[in-house]
């Protein structure tokens, strides 16, 4: 979504796909206790996400988003749609819960930019979000 915006390439260093829990772990630093004891889908593992991105990717601001899209893969306590975000800002972590509806498709999409706009939420915090818009 990001980099089919023109000029993008100004302000976007580079993303993880990070669907596996060994690549959560090797290439964002998931501790694997942490994996263990609260699920890949889960605000502390968003968290961790969003803070290894940022580490890994050199960036001001980062973004992690683990969910259950569906159609399968749910449970009592997780049901397909619950999304975890969280944005990664220097030495805060910003996290939202998400109960999405709909097929695989909407529900990744409706994460994709429930995630832009957490991020563009913190652009405007700093007083950046008229130069991003300007720019961009």
């Amino acid at each position: 979504m990001v980099t089919s915006v023109a000029g993008s390439s100004a302000a976007f260093r580079g993303g993880i796909i990070s669907y596996d829990n060994e690549i959560k772990q090797l290439r964002l630093g998931v501790p694997a206790q942490m994996l263990a004891a609260h699920g890949a889908v889960s605000e502390p593992v968003a968290r961790a996400m969003a803070r290894g991105a940022q580490a890994q990717l050199g960036a001001d601001l980062a973004a992690g988003i683990t969910g259950i899209a569906g159609p399968g893969g749910g449970s009592p306590e997780k049901p397909v749609g619950t999304v975890h975000i969280a944005i990664a800002d220097g030495s805060e972590t910003f996290h939202k819960a998400l109960r999405l509806r709909g097929n695989r498709g909407t529900v990744q999409r409706a994460s994709a930019l429930w995630a832009l706009k957490l991020l563009w939420d913190r652009l405007v915090d700093r007083g950046l979000a008229s130069v991003a818009a300007r720019d961009g």
